[in-house]
Order: structure tokens, then C-alpha cells, then sequence
């Protein structure tokens, strides 16, 4: 299985992609993903059409077992953050 590829190697990508400097690039992403991390905690959801959507859903407490002493404990009420591919990626990946 190939590595996984990270924020430098994207960097890196969109630097020679969009054919800016990598100091430029990395400015970028940063600032997008600033403003998708305040969107989120501001409760709006992100539509890139056809690349996908990013919100936020709230994950009920429930009940779950410690899996080394299966204890059961009590798993609190949480927000997550869920991304739903969009049609233009999902088919690019089959």
C-alpha cells in the first residue's frame, strides 16, 4: 500500500499545480483551511460542488464497554465533523 499523501507533499502539489510559490501555496491552504474550521464551529456547513460538502452533526451520549476490563462507561454527547463526497470525486475514484 502506497503512504498517504501530507500537508507538505500537498503544498508542494499545489505550488507546481497552480504555479505559485510554495510560501504562496501553503498561504492558501491555510487560509481555506481556517475558514473552513470557522465556518464549521459557526454551525454553517461547506458545499465544494463536485468535490463534496463538509458540516457538522451532533453524535448523541451512549453507552459503550472499555474493551480491556469491559466496564461499561458512559461516552458523552459530542459534535463531529462529517464530508460527503460529491459526484465529480466519487467518480474520479471508481
Amino acid at each position: 500500500m502506497e503512504d498517504g499523501m501530507n500537508k507538505n507533499d500537498l503544498i508542494n502539489e499545489i505550488a507546481t499545480s497552480a504555479g505559485v510559490t510554495k510560501k504562496e501555496a501553503e498561504t492558501a491552504l491555510e487560509s481555506m483551511l481556517e475558514n473552513i474550521t470557522k465556518a464549521l464551529n459557526n454551525g454553517e456547513s461547506i458545499t465544494l460542488v463536485g468535490f463534496g460538502s463538509f458540516s457538522v452533526t451532533k453524535r448523541a451520549a451512549r453507552e459503550g464497554v472499555n474493551p480491556q476490563t469491559k466496564e461499561r462507561i458512559n461516552i458523552p454527547a459530542k459534535n463531529v465533523v462529517k464530508f460527503k463526497a460529491g459526484k465529480m470525486l466519487s467518480s474520479t475514484l471508481n
